[in-house]
């Protein structure tokens, strides 16, 4: 009998590393976008311009630190990435992001309250930084492209825990 996630034969589902980089970066930006202009109407402790140049700082520092975190680690499972087996399952990029949103949609909306109810101590600041982390995924998925798919598209398989990068493509399995 298959065990979930595997295919008849002994293959594995596979999600591209890239969309799953990618899959936090719409609904960040978005949800954040929104708690900021929320927290521009409220007064907050601090005042809106306080507020809003704090959020401002917060949302380039989110966006950097979370573009370049994990590089390393990235770097390396690229580097050391086997070639997709014969009965492996190459998952589209929208059921890999729509699977994404959907087990994480409480700590989304978590963070969204979050944001949203800290415009009473600092206007905007947290919508801004919830952005940030939005656009540093964005950034983060753009320079994985860049960098690692050229020649060879890079799967993960869908589960728990990448530990392994598998290669699709014409020079995969170089």
């Amino acid at each position: 009998m298959a065990r979930a996630g595997r295919g008849e034969r002994g293959g594995q589902g596979l999600a591209r590393v890239a969309a799953v980089v990618r899959a936090g970066a719409a609904p960040l930006w978005w949800l954040g976008v929104l708690a900021a202009g929320a927290g521009v109407c409220v007064p907050g402790l601090t005042g809106r311009r306080i507020g809003v140049l704090a959020g401002a700082v917060a949302f380039l520092v989110a966006a950097a630190v979370v573009a370049v975190v994990r590089r390393r680690r990235h770097a390396a499972l690229a580097e050391a990435a086997s070639r997709a087996g014969r009965y492996d399952i190459l998952q589209d990029r929208a059921v890999t992001v729509r699977e994404w949103r959907r087990g994480r949609r409480w700590w989304l909306l978590l963070a969204f309250l979050v944001a949203l109810g800290s415009a009473w101590v600092i206007p905007a600041a947290g919508g801004m930084l919830l952005a940030g982390c939005g656009a540093g995924l964005w950034l983060k998925s753009a320079w994985f492209r860049r960098r690692f798919e050229r020649d060879a598209l890079l799967w993960v398989p869908v589960g728990k825990g990448a530990a392994e990068y598998r290669t699709t493509g014409v020079a995969a399995g170089r």
